[in-house]
């Protein structure tokens, strides 16, 4: 009987209370959904476009990772989702130092968002 209360005391339903917000989560994997394709290259499918995105990497304090141009194509991806685009054609890349525009260093990718027809 002892042993039996013990166990039902294990049993009980714990509510778990956290600060993930189902809303990030579907942000966090949002720029995964999107193709980026090189500029040199065609996208597969045929397409669409919406228009000009860019993303932006930036090292505000010395003690921070530098900008990275990985950083810089994930919010370009992300910018492409967020004007409802599948892929995105990468124009262009750059670093550069950028002390006086609150950077030490800068990273920005430049594409055209597009919508790629289903297969």
């Amino acid at each position: 009987m002892l042993l039996s209360s013990m166990l039902s005391g294990c049993a009980s339903h714990y509510s778990v209370n956290t600060n993930l917000n189902l809303d990030n989560v579907a942000d966090y994997f949002k720029a995964g959904q999107v193709l980026l394709v090189q500029k040199n290259q065609d996208p597969p499918r045929p397409f669409n476009p919406l228009g000009l995105v860019d993303g932006e990497s930036c090292q505000v304090y010395a003690d921070n990772p530098p900008a990275s141009l990985s950083d810089a194509r994930t919010r370009l991806r992300l910018a492409a989702a967020n004007k409802g685009g599948n892929a995105v054609i990468l124009n262009n890349c750059v670093t550069y130092q950028d002390p006086e525009g609150g950077c030490l260093t800068r990273a920005v990718c430049i594409g055209q968002a597009i919508v790629m027809q289903a297969n």
